[in-house]
């Protein structure tokens, strides 16, 4: 019987802080943990910038720049070298667990499939039949009907504030007249 690995404890957050969405299923703790996995990234890639910085001629520092000199310098390569390979090697194990996770889920290749070259998402949120070649979401179709109402709501106040006006300025002529 196969060795069933279960995904990575979700990382120093305190669960109070996260949302109990997060933790409902295996799979949405899965998610959680590649939003983790994304956070990784960037301190790796951190790393690696500092790492780089650590290697170059101590000559070439600008003044602004606060690398440690001498045998301290090697010292901190080291460790961020250490830190570098010790993240690289979590985010691999991270995303081994999120692809035996889909792979046992048995999740159909069309749902995680990329759209095809050059699509371009609707801007915030589901696009609505249109003439070809626009893309305007749900949201900006609300926006623009919002605003044709408040026009038309303006015009209308406007049309009954001339018409009283009118209605004032001949009721007050009629009685000038009597």
């Amino acid at each position: 019987m196969a060795h069933r690995q279960e995904p990575p404890p979700i990382q120093e957050n305190d669960p109070s802080e996260i949302d109990p969405i997060w933790t409902s299923s295996r799979t949405a703790r899965q998610i959680y943990a590649l939003g983790d996995v994304e956070k990784d990234i960037t301190r790796l890639l951190s790393l690696a910038a500092s790492s780089v910085s650590l290697l170059t001629l101590p000559q070439t520092d600008e003044p602004e720049d606060t690398l440690p000199q001498g045998e301290e310098r090697s010292e901190q390569f080291v460790l961020e070298v250490s830190e570098y390979f010790e993240r690289l090697d979590s985010i691999q194990v991270a995303i081994r667990s999120s692809l035996a996770h889909i792979r046992q889920s048995r999740i159909a290749p069309s749902a995680i499939t990329a759209p095809p070259l050059g699509f371009v998402p609707p801007s915030l949120g589901v696009g609505l039949p249109r003439a070809a070649g626009s893309s305007r979401g749900l949201q900006e179709e609300r926006i623009d009907r919002d605003a044709w109402v408040g026009i038309l709501d303006a015009l209308t106040r406007l049309r009954a504030s001339q018409q009283h006006e009118q209605l004032v300025q001949t009721s007050s002529h009629y009685a000038m007249n009597i």
